[in-house]
């Protein structure tokens, strides 16, 4: 017994203590714009870009498209591209997620104060994977260790949906999901919100366009929080959630 405590003492403090002031090494976030003028007539960041959230004239990045893959910075000629580590990406409202160099920083996320007074001191989430990679799955299953521990929030991961304040939605949305999908938020009592995470749920990129989606079910119910990424860190999911119900670190 004493070896173990000794060994815990050793390992000092494994939570995040101000998830808010993290800052992840290595980590490929926020796209960054800079003033630089683009090269006359040059596209190569669009024609590098995967899922087209790359756009011209202005220059902007669609965080609800883009995979944060990187291949667009080391192509562009004048430099005027490339990413920072900052994970605070989250947002309110879909537009929110467009990036350009005269909107460089991300519109903060809105606190809802119908939804603090709610669900400020105890939340509870039901997850879908509808046809997911299994990436953003793993990062919601990471906000539970003992490095996120989204749980001394009040915050917690249900396995019903009878048990659960919102849906936190991951994947393109396919249609052998749809009445899973359907079932599920049906089954979550009033009143209810969707988070959609990570940029397959946001738009279907990359599948955007393809005939295995049903995405009629965000027609319906529009997402209440966006949390860009492919997939996104655990941290921009619990600041973002965080951010949404006021609650402070």
């Amino acid at each position: 017994m004493f070896r173990s405590i000794a060994v815990r003492v050793s390992q000092g403090t494994q939570y995040i203590l101000d998830p808010r002031k993290a800052s992840p090494l290595g980590f490929r976030g926020r796209p960054l714009i800079g003033s630089a003028m683009c090269a006359a007539e040059c596209g190569a960041c669009v024609a590098s870009c995967p899922t087209d959230a790359v756009s011209l004239a202005p220059l902007e990045i669609d965080l609800g498209r883009c995979v944060l893959c990187g291949d667009c910075a080391p192509v562009c000629p004048s430099a005027k591209l490339s990413f920072s580590n900052d994970f605070k990406m989250a947002a309110t409202d879909r537009s929110a997620l467009v990036v350009s160099a005269l909107r460089a920083s991300l519109d903060p996320v809105a606190v809802s104060a119908a939804m603090r007074k709610r669900f400020g001191h105890s939340l509870k989430l039901r997850v879908v994977s509808a046809g997911g990679c299994n990436g953003c799955e793993l990062e919601i299953n990471a906000l539970s260790n003992v490095n996120f521990d989204i749980g001394r929030y009040g915050i917690d991961i249900v396995a019903s949906p009878r048990h659960a304040d919102g849906l936190v939605l991951s994947g393109p949305l396919t249609r052998n999901m749809a009445d899973a999908l359907q079932l599920c938020w049906d089954a979550i009592p009033e009143p209810k919100f969707v988070i959609a995470v990570g940029a397959c749920a946001i738009s279907g990129s990359p599948f955007e366009g393809s005939s295995a989606l049903d995405r009629r079910f965000l027609e319906r119910f529009a997402p209440s929080l966006y949390i860009p990424g492919c997939p996104p860190h655990p941290l921009t999911f619990l600041c973002g959630v965080l951010d949404f119900l006021g609650i402070p670190s």
